[in-house]
């Protein structure tokens, strides 16, 4: 049976239902927030983009930063190149530095922005902050650092600990969010993993 709600389309066109409608609003979705943020962001741009009704998005998504937050893991879901420098810390300032990257770009504008409106719900920023679907993620990249670590006996087996694998970029984030700065120096991501991330790394070297 058709999915209700699609809005008009085309003398002869499919009547677009389930995944693919979704992805229609996805995509829409994320069009609209590279052109004009998070503030430009509305159920009745996304719609006509998209060639539907809001009944259609209200029903996936309750409001306009849930769709949001889901149009940006999509557009989060890139490949994640794992550096292998042969050095842990070496690996880690490069991990850390496209994180910066990001956050400075206007990638980072929109999941800042989608924070802040996320406001006090829990729901959404768990989600913003889990793992994309392809779990190809920062957090994964961090994690298989930690793990090449381990093989060249750099680092103990106990390392690759999921809260230490995401301590950097938590700590790289929590810079824009409290600081307000357009880009972290460099020297603050020096410190994030001399002074922080490689001292909790050998805090558990016994595992």
């Amino acid at each position: 049976m058709p999915e209700a709600g699609d809005g008009p389309r085309r003398a002869g066109a499919p009547r677009r239902r389930g995944a693919v409608l979704e992805e229609a609003i996805l995509q829409a979705a994320a069009e609209v927030l590279r052109e004009s943020g998070v503030a430009g962001l509305t159920m009745d741009e996304v719609a006509r983009r998209a060639g539907t009704n809001k009944n259609a998005i209200y029903r996936r998504w309750p409001n306009r930063v849930a769709l949001g937050v889901a149009a940006y893991r999509r557009l989060a879901a890139e490949e994640i190149t794992v550096p292998d420098t042969g050095s842990l810390r070496e690996d880690a300032l490069e991990l850390l530095r496209r994180a910066n990257s990001t956050w400075s770009s206007p990638y980072g504008e929109i999941l800042r922005g989608l924070i802040a409106a996320a406001g006090g719900t829990p729901e959404l920023l768990t989600e913003l902050r889990a793992p994309a679907a392809d779990g190809d993620t920062y957090e994964a990249a961090w994690t298989a650092v930690l793990g090449r670590a381990v093989a060249r006996g750099e680092a103990g087996p106990g390392a690759p600990h999921p809260r230490v694998a995401s301590a950097p970029v938590a700590l790289l984030r929590n810079e824009y969010m409290t600081r307000g700065v357009p880009v972290v120096p460099d020297a603050v991501l020096i410190e994030i993993v001399d002074e922080i991330f490689l001292p909790l790394v050998h805090g558990r070297s016994g595992g």
